[in-house]
């Protein structure tokens, strides 16, 4: 049995503290830490983009960060973007947009796009091609996902 590590970290807002093993993955620590199955793992080797996370509000592969890494640090993910009640207006140009189908891929979408969206608040379809082209999706054909970005950038900036 290896010792644990004591992690404290600061989830959507809410300070965590737990004792884990070294090599648990920052993907199953949400999950199975914390409960926050929105995060989803898919590949595991960073080539889907399903764990994407915002750590301190730049998107990274979970399913490549060990949670030790996160000691100290802040973590969101896509239950930290909006709520059922308020939305975020990504979540919601999604939603309008019909970017989703099964919804396995969006949660890494979601939060790969909001830092996106921040620092590009008037994208052009090849700027949002490019910011996407780390998160794969089998069901929408993408074009879906580009209308959202641009709905979205619109109401952000109203």
């Amino acid at each position: 049995m290896s010792d644990l590590c004591n992690v404290t970290v600061t989830v959507n807002g809410n300070r965590y503290e737990r004792d884990v093993e070294p090599r648990l993955l920052l993907s199953d620590f949400l999950r199975h830490e914390l409960g926050l199955l929105g995060t989803h793992v898919g590949c595991e080797h960073g080539v889907c983009g399903a764990c994407t996370v915002l750590f301190d509000g730049e998107p990274v592969r979970s399913c490549l960060m060990f949670a030790v890494q996160a000691q100290g640090h802040e973590i969101t993910t896509v239950e930290g973007l909006g709520t059922m009640e308020a939305l975020h207006p990504l979540q919601e140009a999604f939603w309008e947009a019909h970017a989703l189908q099964c919804g396995f891929c969006t949660p890494g979408f979601l939060t790969t796009l909001v830092p996106f969206l921040e620092e590009h608040p008037d994208p052009d379809d090849d700027e949002i091609r490019e910011a996407i082209s780390g998160n794969l999706c089998r069901c929408t054909g993408y074009q879906h996902i580009v209308d959202a970005v641009k709905l979205a950038a619109e109401k952000m900036r109203a």
